[in-house]
Order: structure tokens, then sequence, then C-alpha cells
């Protein structure tokens, strides 16, 4: 296995969760819980790719691929927000009509080729030994505006007073709400915020890393991979990046166990043994659903950070 390639296109696959990740840890630092990622992200996909196909523009596919799947998340918002409806359930029922709208409207877009987002490398960077070809080199602009995303979103939530503001929302949103903090309209805010990252996850896909809309197997579960990795994070987004790097690279490396390598001069058994090929497959899934697992008991919760009012309805007056 080349090493350099491994961490080439897991830092590309990587990108995708990334933003998903990140999108959900923000939505849950605001206290709301969404576990229709799936589903938003493969509205961004599909929107993205038929309006790039539609316009000549990827840019402009990249932006409805954001505004659809916020518009669901809006709908999410409105269901936990205002209905006050449980926030997992309608997390799932997102997934479901996500799901749904994807494959009706992206009927007859298998096939097509719409202008992608390009590649760049980066004058400079691109030539150190190494590092360079690894991460500066032939990427998409995407990957290198996820760069940028990570500390940028890092600096607003633990030094920025909005970020604070987001924080409160999240853990004490009785008390936010008497130092006259708009918790409702927030947690709208960061709900919304939240699904156009997880758009933005999709259009990458269909977009730049892996371009082409192959329906409900476009993002391949990495949906939930990201609901997994912010519990993994502990809603910290430098360890989500660090996460979603790791993973894009895990995937990326299983493939190459899956080739006819040569591993420590044998022939690499995985290749000819199927069954150990699907477990290989698996185990990253696997390690996922543990983290969710351990990480639901509420005593894991407050030890490893958890939001104090995650998945708890806010009602101004109820004490």
């Amino acid at each position: 296995m080349n090493l350099e390639i491994i961490l080439h296109a897991g830092i590309a696959t990587g990108t995708i969760l990334l933003f998903a990740t990140i999108g959900e840890l923000i939505t849950e630092r605001s206290g709301i819980i969404n576990l229709g990622v799936e589903g938003m992200m493969l509205v961004g996909a599909m929107t993205g790719f038929s309006v790039s196909l539609a316009t000549g523009n990827p840019w402009l596919g990249v932006l409805m691929a954001m505004l659809a799947a916020g518009m669901l998340g809006l709908a999410h918002g409105l269901v936990t927000i205002h209905l006050q409806a449980d926030q997992v359930v309608s997390g799932l029922a997102l997934t479901f009509l996500g799901t749904g709208l994807a494959l009706v409207f992206g009927e007859g877009l298998t096939g097509k080729n719409p202008p992608l987002v390009p590649n760049w490398s980066l004058p400079g960077l691109a030539h150190i030994p190494f590092i360079g070809p690894t991460f500066f080199a032939n990427h998409s602009v995407l990957v290198y505006i996820g760069y940028i995303f990570i500390p940028a979103v890092w600096f607003f939530i633990y030094k920025t007073r909005p970020g604070m503001h987001l924080r409160a929302i999240g853990e004490k949103p009785e008390a936010a709400d008497t130092l006259g903090v708009n918790v409702y309209r927030l947690r709208y805010l960061y709900t919304f915020v939240g699904a156009c990252l997880a758009g933005l996850s999709g259009a990458t896909i269909s977009l730049a890393v892996s371009p082409g809309w192959y329906s409900a197997q476009t993002t391949s579960g990495q949906g939930w991979i990201a609901v997994g990795l912010v519990i993994f994070a502990q809603w910290n987004p430098l360890r989500a990046a660090f996460g979603a790097y790791l993973f894009g690279a895990l995937r990326r490396g299983i493939l190459d166990l899956q080739g006819p390598a040569v591993l420590l001069g044998f022939t690499n058994p995985l290749y000819i043994n199927s069954n150990w090929s699907f477990f290989l497959k698996m185990a990253p899934y696997l390690l996922v659903i543990l983290a969710l697992v351990v990480g639901s008991r509420a005593a894991i919760k407050k030890h490893i950070g958890s939001p104090a009012a995650l998945g708890v309805p806010y009602i101004r007056g109820d004490r």
C-alpha cells in the first residue's frame, strides 16, 4: 500500500464527512438532535448534481444543494422546536423523506456528466516532500475550503460571543433566555446551518470527490457515520476533523487491502477470502455503532461533554 495515496484519498473522502459532522455538531451544540443527516446529504447530492447539469455552473449547484438541505432542516426545526415533537423520531422521518425526494427527483440523472468543482494544486505548498502531494496537490477546491473551515468553526464556538450563545442554549437554555438570548430563533438558525452543511457534504460527493449520481448508494451511509463522529469528537470541531480524515483514510486503506497487494511479502489473503473482505468493510461502521452505544449512557455523556439540554425541547417558563 502507498501511504501517500491512501492519505491523499483519505483527505478527499474525509472532507465529505467533515462538513456533515461539523454541521451536526453545530446543531447538537444548540440542543437539537438531527438524525436526518443521511437524507439531507442525499438531497444535497441530487440537487447539486442536477443544478450543475442544468446550468453548467457547479458552484450554483453547491449553493442550491445547501439551500435544499437547509429547507429540510427548517422542517425538522418546525417539528421539534415549535411543535416540540420527539427529535429522534423527527430525524429518522427526515432521513426517509430526504431519501425518497432524492430518488424521485434524481430519476434519470445516472450516467450524466455535469461540470464539476475544479481541482487545484497550491503553488509552493504542493512541492513540499510528502506533505505537499498529500495535502496540497490535485484536490478539489472544497477540500481547501475544509482546511479553512475547521479553525474558523473552532474560533467561532469558543472565542466569540455568538459562539458562547450557541453553547449556552445547548447547556442551559433557560439561563440564556433570562439573559435575553432568543433560544427559539437561534435553535432554528443552527438547525438550518447544520442542514446546509449536510447539503454541502452531499454536493461534495456528487460534484467533487466521487462525481456522479448513483441513487441511494451515493452517500453509502456516510450521514450515519457523521452522527457517530460527533460523539467520537466530544462535540469539538478539531476532534471532528481528525475523526473525519481518519475515517476517510481508513476507508481508502480497506479498499487497497482488498486489491491484489502484497503485504510483508505475502499475497493478501483478504483478496482471496471475500468473507474477510466483508468484515473489513464493516469494521469502521461497527466502531461508530460502538461509539453511539457507549456515548448514549448518561454518565458517559456527562463525562465526554455532551450538551446538557441535548434532545430536550425548551419550553419558556418551564423549570
